[in-house]
């Protein structure tokens, strides 16, 4: 479970050549079994082949992404059940100025899986299920798409589902993962294994009037990396401190310059003083 995301730089051509997804494979089934595809022979796709030749991550291909995005969109909302776009995509929804180069996260409920992908099928968008559990993968118009059950490890609820905001994304409109739960499952897919922060800091400066801060540390106060984050957030000033102090506060570290050379001028007096004294021995 991860989140990314300079907007539009790859945007022109990008819908008709998306890049790579890097280290994707692709098990496609011929024919559907029960309504859901099952894993067969593997398939390396334009995009993995370019990666091999390329490396590292793909470029931004926003604009691909965004109509993959948006397609599913609308055949989730002919379904009849609860869904929330979440991931990469949904940090962009929210505003945030971040580059797609994966693929599209929608949460839907265990109980929908059959439904959901059903539908999906019958609308020509092709369907992978992974050795994971915990979601189905999918393809449309050379982009993966993620059907997911648990975020983080923690179940899709209709709760979760119901709090989700309804936002425009490229002008189509859609239920969009509430910013609280967003930045909760951020914090807690975080581990000994996977813990950068990095793309994380953007999305929590940008989020921060919107996030109930308090309810993020309730629901990831078990996860010590996550707490780490929180207290990094607190010293760049971003949010509040834990006992409720003002967040724009700064650590004597980060405190302007005329601090620090007020800091070093009293230090060289001091010295001063010092080297006296033991001249005057």
């Amino acid at each position: 479970m991860n989140l990314a995301e300079e907007q539009g730089s790859g945007r022109s051509g990008a819908a008709h050549h998306p890049h790579a997804w890097p280290g994707s494979v692709t098990y496609l089934a011929p024919e559907p079994l029960d309504g859901v595809g099952r894993p067969d022979t593997p398939v390396r796709s334009d995009r993995d082949r370019r990666t091999d030749r390329t490396g590292g991550l793909p470029a931004d291909h926003t604009q691909a992404i965004l109509e993959a995005t948006k397609e599913i969109a609308a055949i989730l909302k002919t379904s009849g059940c609860p869904f929330a776009l979440v991931g990469s995509v949904a940090v962009y929804a929210h505003g945030i100025p971040v580059p797609l180069q994966h693929d599209t996260d929608f949460a839907v409920r265990r109980e929908d899986a059959e439904t959901v992908t059903r539908l999906l099928q019958r609308r020509g968008v092709r369907i992978v299920e992974p050795p994971e559990d915990w979601l189905v993968k999918a393809r449309t118009g050379g982009e993966e798409i993620d059907l997911i059950f648990a975020l983080a490890g923690r179940p899709v609820t209709t709760e979760l589902l119901a709090r989700a905001w309804t936002l425009p994304v490229d002008s189509v409109h859609m239920p969009v993962i509430d910013p609280t739960d967003l930045m909760a499952v951020r914090l807690s897919a975080f581990s000994e294994h996977h813990c950068d922060f990095g793309p994380l800091l953007p999305v929590a400066r940008g989020l921060r009037e919107r996030v109930d801060w308090a309810r993020v540390r309730a629901e990831t106060s078990d996860n010590p990396m996550a707490i780490a984050f929180l207290y990094l957030l607190e010293l760049f000033g971003v949010i509040d401190r834990a006992d409720g102090t003002g967040g724009d506060h700064r650590p004597s570290h980060a405190e302007p310059r005329e601090h620090h050379e007020r800091h070093e001028r009293r230090e060289r007096q001091g010295g001063g003083r010092r080297g006296a004294t033991g001249d005057e021995r």
